[in-house]
């Protein structure tokens, strides 16, 4: 993931000082591009440990349809989750609500869109199903932008649009436009939750992975991060792990945390840092 390196290095040297929404402040920089051929490998980054089974659990959550934190803290920990953290724990207890759910953020957005006269709309098997049916179509789109929600949320999405597009040679590839981009926690986490997506609607339509392209509108360095970042551009890429899918598993409801394996990851030591929340 070279080429992840090369953006964090481009914001760091031609980025602009900014403010921002929690405070801390960032370098930041607009409009950016990567791309990565996931038949080459998955691309969980290797210049520092990647928190997998968070990964794992929070794409899980959102296929549910779940808001509720407390249920992606079931889902990671398994029965021992009362009390433990999350990744959306400090959103989670930030907002003022009784219960710890978040409003209608992505689960919500992707499985039940709250349309004209109240009626749902399930993304997620609506693009399915336009993949399995009309491949080739335009329209292969995923959304969790819903602006008639967005006061309701805890956190309005970052990660807004993805595109996905099956090639004639059957290999199906995601285009992600993620406007708001923290270069340095978030991001490596979004590439590999899309990749993660990817690559399990590939296995239920029959199709093989292309590529997965992220595109990012703020691409910013929080500025509590930029020792971190420089550090992590001095380190050298290592192989890129592979994914494994449990072949059986034919629904896109049907994943479990125990069907989805990281291989072959051996990625450099961690680079702690504080989330803006």
């Amino acid at each position: 993931m070279r080429n992840y390196l090369e953006v964090l290095a481009d914001i760091l040297l031609s980025g602009e000082v900014r403010e921002d929404r929690t405070g801390t402040g960032t370098i930041s920089k607009f409009g950016m591009q990567m791309r990565f051929d996931l038949s080459k490998g998955f691309p969980a980054i290797t210049t520092k440990k990647l928190a997998w089974k968070a990964v794992v659990s929070e794409l899980l959550w959102f296929l549910e349809g779940s808001t509720d934190e407390r249920r992606l803290a079931e889902i990671l920990y398994g029965e021992k989750f009362e009390g433990r953290k999350t990744i959306w724990s400090a959103n989670a207890e930030a907002s003022d609500a009784l219960t710890p759910t978040l409003g209608p953020i992505y689960g919500k957005q992707w499985r039940a869109w709250e349309g004209k006269h109240g009626i749902e709309y399930d993304q997620i098997m609506g693009l399915i199903d336009s993949i399995k049916n009309d491949p080739y179509s335009r329209r292969h789109i995923l959304s969790a932008w819903n602006v008639g929600e967005l006061a309701e949320m805890t956190l309005v999405p970052c990660h807004v649009l993805a595109q996905f597009y099956v090639s004639k040679d059957g290999r199906l590839s995601c285009h992600l436009y993620q406007r708001s981009a923290d270069m340095f926690l978030g991001v490596p986490f979004n590439i590999a939750s899309y990749s993660l997506l990817t690559s399990m609607i590939a296995q239920v339509c029959g199709l093989n992975v292309g590529e997965f392209i992220w595109s990012g509108g703020d691409c910013h360095i929080y500025s509590n991060h930029v020792d971190q970042v420089r550090e992590q551009v001095q380190r050298t890429p290592r192989s890129l792990p592979k994914l494994y899918l449990d072949s059986s598993v034919m629904s896109i409801d049907g994943f479990t945390m125990d069907d989805i394996k990281l291989e072959s990851y051996y990625p450099d030591q961690p680079i702690k840092a504080e989330m803006s929340v």
